[in-house]
């Protein structure tokens, strides 16, 4: 078998491989549970806000709090779509986060592809403009999807502690407090 029918085989066994997956499947950031800080600014205008961010395939909850603990906004997308109820009960729907966020609080809030940046990793299948990555390796600036990310580590930390979003006009700080196994955050339930 020459060189070029080796690799034209091997190509369409990994994409039949792929083929039983689906695009969310494929492209599916793991679970998480963090909890931390997020200060947007857009339009000059400020919001900022304690937040908790429970993410599994196929399902995030986010929740923006208020110092004490108090929701401001819960937010739940899955694949039907997104739904963003307020503190007084005022029900906003969507088909994603980001228009849901842009129609009920005025920014847009990239949470599709947050997913994959708070693992420091850009967002698979999306074209990216530009990558950096610190002495160790890890990502520590990233162009893609029109938005520009700086990411910041503690230590030797393979996750970052905080990521700097701009785009346009808009930007958003999202600092992680702390990281929690998805299995040991059903426990608090």
């Amino acid at each position: 078998m020459t060189l070029g029918r080796l690799a034209a085989a091997l190509a369409v066994l990994l994409l039949s491989a792929c083929a039983g997956l689906t695009p969310a499947e494929r492209a599916a950031a793991p679970g998480f549970d963090v909890s931390g800080r997020v200060l947007v600014s857009s339009d000059g205008r400020a919001f900022s806000s304690n937040l908790r961010w429970r993410h599994e395939t196929g399902r995030d909850e986010l929740w923006l709090l208020t110092p004490l603990g108090q929701a401001l906004a819960h937010i739940v997308t899955d694949p039907a779509g997104a739904t963003l109820t307020t503190a007084d009960q005022q029900e906003y729907r969507a088909l994603s986060v980001a228009a849901l966020t842009q129609r009920a609080l005025g920014w847009v809030l990239p949470l599709a592809e947050l997913r994959h940046w708070l693992q420091a990793q850009p967002v698979p299948a999306q074209p990216v403009v530009l990558v950096q990555r610190d002495s160790g390796g890890r990502l520590e600036r990233l162009e893609q999807g029109g938005w520009t990310l700086q990411l910041t580590y503690d230590g030797a930390q393979p996750q970052p502690r905080r990521l700097d979003l701009e785009r346009g006009g808009q930007r958003i700080r999202l600092v992680v407090d702390e990281r929690r196994d998805p299995a040991a955050a059903d426990l608090l339930r």
